[in-house]
């Protein structure tokens, strides 16, 4: 991916080192009460194991709304970096980038783009959705619009999932500016609200479409980026949705547990994930990526 030389974003909040040790405390899992919407959401039933010595099924039921509390133990503490490393410079040309490209799309439909901030974070911090976790993932709270990121999710995706690839990252974070998308044109609160009506099963169909739709919002990101600054190189492409491939609801799950339950899937299966980013990417339209009214995903 080509991306040096190109605009870094200042909507960037540094908390990393604040608050290292994550589960220390023995405080208990992540607050939904502001709705958080993050791609790593049902990772954590892959990756709970791994990273936190916690039964996978366990942290499914909890992050998929199954209620209850987690309590963890992180003893693996992260050295704050410099603040002009290669990471942190690439995340905020990405996010600048999502800035450009977004702002433009508003404003060729007569409307403003509100910019999200994007905060690096270690173990846990603060939200106004409540208290995040690493092991949540990246993920967006509406609440007070910002994406957060731990930036040890991506030696994740290199480790677990064998996912190298710097646009491969780019779409992690290009699919959580997705969610603000959607905040910003009042999707996530349609939903939201529909859900709270409905069965755990129609809820999580619901919470699929957001999902899916955001995956297409992340690749018509990735078009315009390329087409106004050619960011794509070869096997660029392929990556993403090898990312998008290994995240997917049917993936995880039958690693996890063997088989997968489809009317748990919350974020989409593999096919539908790739299929919805691919379609974004492909045609670089807003349109293109209504995911609610699509009648096969």
């Amino acid at each position: 991916m080509k991306w040096e030389g190109n605009r870094e974003s200042d909507n960037v909040e540094d908390r990393r080192g604040e608050n290292d040790g994550g589960g220390n405390g023995g405080g208990g899992g992540f607050g939904f009460g502001g709705r958080s919407i993050g791609i790593g959401t049902i990772v954590v039933a892959l990756l709970g194991s791994y990273v936190l010595g916690v039964n996978p099924l366990t942290l499914l039921n909890v992050l998929s709304g199954g209620g209850g509390q987690l309590s963890t133990q992180h003893t693996q503490q992260t050295p704050h970096p410099p603040a002009d490393d290669r990471t942190t410079s690439f995340v905020q040309t990405v996010l600048g980038d999502t800035e450009d490209t977004w702002g433009a799309l508003f404003k060729a439909e007569g409307s403003s783009y509100v910019k999200p901030t994007l905060v690096l974070y270690t173990g846990r911090t603060e939200t106004a959705c409540g208290r995040g976790q690493s092991a949540s993932g990246p993920f967006y709270c509406p609440a007070d619009q910002k994406v957060y990121l731990d930036l040890d999710f991506f030696q994740l995706m290199q480790d677990r999932f064998k996912v190298s690839s710097e646009f491969a990252e780019a779409y992690v974070i290009a699919h959580e500016v997705g969610h603000h998308v959607q905040n910003l044109l009042g999707l996530s609160e349609k939903v939201d609200q529909a859900r709270r009506t409905q069965s755990e099963r129609q809820a999580n169909a619901m919470s699929v479409r957001l999902e899916l739709q955001a995956d297409c919002f992340a690749g018509v990101w990735a078009y315009h980026a390329n087409l106004d600054r050619k960011i794509l190189e070869k096997g660029d492409v392929e990556a993403a949705l090898k990312a998008a491939s290994a995240i997917g609801d049917d993936a995880l799950q039958r690693q996890a547990q063997g088989h997968v339950v489809p009317d748990s899937f919350t974020h989409g299966t593999s096919e539908q994930r790739v299929r919805w980013f691919g379609r974004g990417i492909a045609s670089g339209e807003i349109a293109q990526c209504n995911t609610f009214e699509a009648r096969q995903l």
